[in-house]
């Protein structure tokens, strides 16, 4: 039975976040679980979230449908699409929130989406287009995009497939102030150092390895490089926020 995982930006105040699980629950054949994998994504910052979502991607199993909804530009002109790539459906704005997935992913299609619901309110299109294209991809799964959407040209980019392969910066904290980059580890050395300001930073595997207040990167559950103070904040220490650059010495 495939599931569906939620990556947002709304945050669990307010109704939207609900709204959703509301929406997917009047129209989910039975058994499909909704699973919120995260609601915290960097605040209308497409950029960021594609690289975030990227990682966390390969966590979701290979038949996983994804509604991704980071989308400063909903009500605008942006497409809405569906991202197939390896087994696994996103849905969601094409503002280049899909755009890692795809580009790391062989054989991805986009795909625009076609259908319109009922009612499309101008600012919250997670609810009413998004979510439902999400169900009913899990209901009627080839049928249903066949009808409603549109396969894009290959030969044509999507909106950030000429973004780096890895970004170099901060692109989440979590609670306990630790702030991942958009670095795969696989990208660095083992002996490289990570420059944060004047800085630099040497990898340790574990945070036992390093003494503790001292700084490290290391490579997080993600597989991205991570910037870490053992038994202190890493984004105070650093003043560090989104979009905070980093490099690679």
């Amino acid at each position: 039975m495939r599931h569906i995982y939620l990556f947002t930006d709304f945050e669990y105040s307010g109704p939207y976040v609900g709204q959703m699980h509301a929406r997917l629950a009047d129209r989910l054949p039975h058994g499909v679980a909704v699973i919120d994998l995260m609601h915290d994504a960097p605040r209308q910052d497409p950029r960021s979230s594609a690289y975030l979502l990227a990682a966390l991607a390969s966590d979701m199993p290979a038949d996983a449908i994804c509604v991704a909804v980071v989308d400063p530009g909903v009500g605008t002109a942006r497409r809405a699409m569906v991202l197939e790539a390896g087994g696994r459906t996103f849905v969601g704005p094409d503002n280049g929130l899909l755009s890692q997935i795809a580009r790391r992913t062989t054989g991805a299609v986009r795909r625009r989406i076609d259908w319109k619901p009922g009612v499309l309110s101008a600012s919250f299109h997670g609810r009413d287009l998004f979510a439902p294209a999400a169900a009913y991809i899990a209901a009627e799964g080839k049928t249903w995009l066949e009808q409603a959407t549109t396969a894009l040209d290959p030969q044509t980019g999507g909106i950030g497939e000429d973004w780096p392969e890895d970004l170099p910066a901060v692109i989440y904290i979590d609670a306990f102030g630790n702030a991942m980059t958009g670095l795969r580890a696989t990208a660095l050395d083992a002996g490289a150092t990570l420059g944060v300001g004047d800085l630099r930073l040497s990898r340790a595997g574990t945070f036992g390895e390093a003494p503790e207040g001292a700084a490290f990167w290391y490579e997080n559950s993600l597989g991205l490089v991570e910037i870490a103070v053992n038994l202190g904040r890493a984004d105070n220490r650093f003043q560090l926020a989104i979009g905070s650059p980093v490099t690679i010495g």
